[in-house]
């Protein structure tokens, strides 16, 4: 160890001795002399030599090359910033490794701190255990065997989708560790876990433990179920990423398709949580499969979505409720109203109306005999959820036999006290199915039925009834009509006929009903288990990555209630037609370790400095050749001046600070650039749709450009440029005067700037219309007169032979400079104009550079359409990127093609005359 720095191969500095020597032998070998050709040695008489370079090497530069050698001693030995020196300790080791979801975000960092503990055991022949706490039920005690044979263990362990935990007797474990003082390395989640204290302290009267903290902050999201469900972040730290919304796209894409802001902070025992509102449009948020915590990737930091969170669209149609408050209690959708309104979003009014809205439910409260049933059928048809309650006018109705959309048949009239069919009593709700929709629901004995619609006797009511009366009488009834359902309640939706609307139980059943909207009879019967038990169809692993559930035994409710487990993994589970999300985040407990050693967090393995000091001697040697190649042009003087800067000042030169140093490269290749417009996503798609054109010109042409080159119009100089991607946004400011003038020039000079208002997709989806913003941006510019682009025009045909030219959006013009008035094609050539015929503009909609965009491994990074088409349009976009860059590069080579048969003629005829 030297100071906080320790080494590998300590032996290896021995070779610092050599320095001295070195610089005997530099100092003594001067320079390589110069050869100058002079015939006129006369002239050389009495001349005095006042720079003697070649006597002796300047002292500065035997310092760079001694600093350069020493750089290199250095780094052979192996240095490491704050190592974790070797405890010294014979006896047993015993690795602790959290494996619970939280320790997914640094787990690399945790096999390798292990690794790195099992090697040192292993070299100081120590043997050692390995207990990966991931909650599994440890069988007999753990063994303790040489360290390196844990390794490949140690390598195949990955973190689980639920929380980190300890076997319960610590004394069973460690019934067979050897003799000698066992010593405990724990590298922890920082969370607290049921048995952590009394590991912990079994441990400690064992030996020394030494706790490894986690090297980042840990975050956690879950989901707060009530009247309106929302999230709750959960962070050790005081940063608030975005929550992303994440569900398939209209296209059935899956991404990003909403992003939420979390709220206030509330801090306590060092965790900090948030309350995260989930305010979205219904549409968008029953399309949400998942929310995440940006930047994150661990079980703990999704939330998958299911029923809670969804938010069905329903529709109460009935008479209108009375003005007098008194009277409001009498009316069937004051009840259900109250019931439906904190978990679903209510349209009233007319069938008519409720129909144009597109509901997922519909619920009519003692209707009968409706002018728009035929609609109301091909809605259900479709699909929808169709809720009847029965009531006064539906049992004196007397076409209740020929009704439609009724799921059983009906008596005509009611059954209540002192009818025909009259009751002794008031009749309570019997137990419901296990395997129903109402499974798991409890009737309080205090609901009773007073009234209710009677349904006639048949061989399908038994199968069709959801609940039932303590005389096994329908209460409620379904049946399937194509994809949709009609589900009628034999009492009223008010107190009138029973007490069931006025209690909690009317609520429950509402929302399990309406959970089951637009669910097809395919998935209803998807799963014939009987509950309580579900079976998972989707789970996650540790770091938050979906799969299918394969070969998984289905979980009891009584242990799904419990929280993610080994047998229970985060995901989706599936009970009839019920689905539910067991996710694994939640509330965070910090963990407290008192007796052990807490290692200082980022000093758990040691900071290695080979790769620095390698780097610096390379950078030595570089300025040491640039020293030694201004000496040899005679500049000792301002070569040290030079060298004496760049060693002083941290930067670079004042003077340089402004220069764009991609410009350099652009001069030297070509290199296609893009204008900077502020927005981070324009800007990032823009560089990624120069990269793609930019390694398909490579593959399918002789023109090989380099990376694409970002351009400030304020600051960068446009001259060493050719072509030049302008994106459009309705945010991004104006360029200066300055930045005008040199755009102009670029354009003067044979330059092209590919104007894109990313406007042309027809569906709406490409954004607002782009071209006022575009007429402000450019309206300084010298532009010529345009004109969509003709069909014999150079750009169809200077690479590819194209029609049109699509990118993202397709169908929509591309306009270039028009030809001068007056200015006709002859014979198939078409007009004439400045720069070689290449237009200083293209102005377009169709959003290329998304087009063209590929990530680091080449694969496309914005969808295009669907299936083949999709990406045949890509194609031709890439065709198109390929001849514009073919005509900005050669102009009207193509067109002038035309004359090679002229030319021919008069060059046979020039040589038939002669000369």
């Amino acid at each position: 160890m030297l100071g906080p720095i320790g080494f590998a191969a300590p032996w290896v500095l021995t070779a610092l001795i050599a320095l001295p020597i070195l610089w005997v032998i530099l100092r003594a070998l001067p320079p390589a002399p110069r050869l100058v050709a002079f015939p006129g040695v006369a002239l050389l008489r009495g001349l005095l030599d006042r720079v003697p370079v070649a006597r002796r090497t300047p002292w500065w530069l035997l310092l760079l090359r001694l600093a350069a050698v020493a750089a290199l001693i250095l780094a052979f030995a192996g240095p490491s910033w704050k190592p974790v020196m070797a405890s010294g300790q014979s006896g047993p080791l015993l690795v602790v490794l959290d494996a619970g979801w939280a320790a997914a975000p640094d787990w690399p960092a945790r096999l390798t701190r292990a690794e790195s503990a099992l090697t040192q055991a292993a070299a100081d022949g120590r043997p050692a255990a390995l207990l990966l706490a991931d909650g599994q039920a440890a069988q007999g005690a753990l063994p303790f065997a040489p360290a390196d044979t844990l390794l490949a263990g140690l390598r195949a362990a990955q973190p689980a989708a639920w929380p980190t935990g300890l076997p319960d007797d610590p004394a069973v474990l460690l019934a067979n560790a050897p003799e000698g003082q066992l010593a405990t390395l724990w590298i922890t989640d920082g969370l607290d876990h049921p048995n952590r204290a009394p590991w912990l302290g079994a441990l400690s009267q064992r030996g020394p433990v030494t706790v490894v903290p986690p090297a980042r902050a840990l975050r956690s999201l879950s989901l707060h179920e009530g009247e309106t469900p929302s999230l709750t972040l959960a962070a050790t730290d005081d940063l608030a990423p975005a929550i992303l919304a994440i569900g398939p796209d209209p296209q059935g894409v899956e991404r990003e398709l909403a992003r939420l802001t979390p709220g206030e902070a509330a801090t306590a025992a060092g965790v900090t949580t948030r309350p995260t509102a989930i305010d979205l449009p219904p549409e968008l948020r029953n399309r949400i499969t998942r929310f995440q915590i940006e930047g994150e990737a661990h079980a703990g930091a999704v939330v998958l979505a299911d029923d809670r969170v969804k938010r069905r669209k329903v529709g109460l149609v009935g008479e209108a409720d009375r003005q007098a408050e008194g009277q409001q209690l009498l009316s069937q959708l004051h009840y259900l109203r109250r019931a439906l309104t904190p978990t679903t979003d209510l349209v009233e009014g007319g069938l008519g109306d409720v129909l144009n809205t597109a509901p997922d439910v519909i619920v009519l409260a003692d209707q009968v005999d409706l002018a728009e049933a035929d609609d109301l059928a091909a809605w259900v048809d479709e699909g929808g959820l169709l809720i009847r309650f029965a009531g006064p006018r539906m049992a004196a109705f007397e076409g209740l036999q020929d009704e439609p959309l009724i799921p059983v048949a009906l008596r005509q009239g009611g059954r209540d006290i002192g009818g025909a069919l009259s009751w002794g009593d008031p009749r309570g709700i019997a137990p419901f199915a296990a395997d129903g929709v109402f499974a798991g629901l409890t009737a309080p004995e205090d609901v009773a039925v007073r009234a209710q619609l009677m349904a006639q006797p048949a061989p399908e009511l038994a199968e069709r009834t959801l609940a039932a009366l303590s005389d096994n009488t329908p209460l409620v009834t379904r049946a399937r009509l194509g994809q949709g359902q009609v589900v009628l309640f034999h009492v009223t939706a008010n107190a009138e006929w029973s007490n069931l609307p006025i209690s909690g139980l009317f609520v429950q059943m509402l929302d399990r009903l309406v959970q089951t909207a637009r669910v097809t009879p395919a998935e209803a019967a998807a799963d014939d288990r009987e509950q309580p038990f579900w079976t998972p169809e989707e789970v996650l692993d540790g770091f938050g990555r979906a799969s299918p559930a394969e070969g998984m035994a289905p979980v009891a409710a009584a242990d799904l209630a419990l929280g993610a487990g080994p047998d229970r993994p985060a995901g989706i589970y599936a009970a009839g037609e019920r689905r539910m999300a067991l996710n694994a985040g939640g509330p965070l407990v910090l963990a407290q370790w008192p007796g052990a050693a807490v290692e200082a967090v980022g000093t758990t393995g040691g900071r290695d400095l080979k790769g620095v000091l390698l780097a610096l001697a390379a950078l030595i040697l570089a300025v040491d050749a640039l020293g030694s190649a201004m000496l040899a042009r005679g500049g000792r003087v301002a070569a040290a001046g030079l060298l004496l800067a760049l060693l002083v000042q941290p930067g670079p030169p004042a003077m340089a600070q402004d220069v764009n140093p991609e410009l350099a490269r652009a001069a030297n290749e070509v290199a296609l650039a893009y204008v900077v417009t502020g927005d981070d996503r324009v800007d990032e798609a823009s560089r990624e749709g120069l990269r793609g054109l930019s390694m398909l010109l490579s593959q399918r042409t002789s023109v090989e450009p380099g990376d694409p080159v970002a351009i400030d119009l304020d600051r960068d100089e446009l001259s060493v440029l050719t072509f030049l991607y302008w994106p459009i946004t309705d945010s991004q400011p104006a360029p200066s005067p300055q930045a005008y003038v040199r755009l102009n020039h670029f354009m003067r000079s044979g330059g092209m700037i590919l104007f894109d208002t990313r406007d042309g997709d027809v569906t709406g989806v490409g954004g607002p219309d782009m071209s006022q913003a575009l007429q402000a941006l450019a309206a300084p510019l010298e532009i010529p007169p345009l004109a969509p682009v003709p069909d014999d025009h150079v750009l169809t045909r200077s690479f590819y032979l194209m029609s049109d030219f699509p990118g993202r959006w397709q169908g929509n013009p591309v306009w270039l400079e028009a030809p001068p008035a007056g200015a006709e094609a002859a014979e198939g050539v078409p007009f004439r104009q400045l720069n070689d015929g290449v237009s200083p503009v293209v102005i377009g909609g169709n959003s290329w550079a998304e087009a063209w965009a590929v990530d680091e491994n080449g694969y496309p990074t914005f969808p295009i359409g669907g299936g083949w088409e999709g990406e045949m349009q890509r194609e031709m976009a890439f065709r198109f990127g390929v001849n514009l860059i073919m005509y900005v590069l050669t102009g009207n080579y193509k067109s002038d093609q035309v004359h090679v048969p002229a030319l021919l003629d008069r060059m046979r005829t020039e040589e038939t005359l002669g000369p």
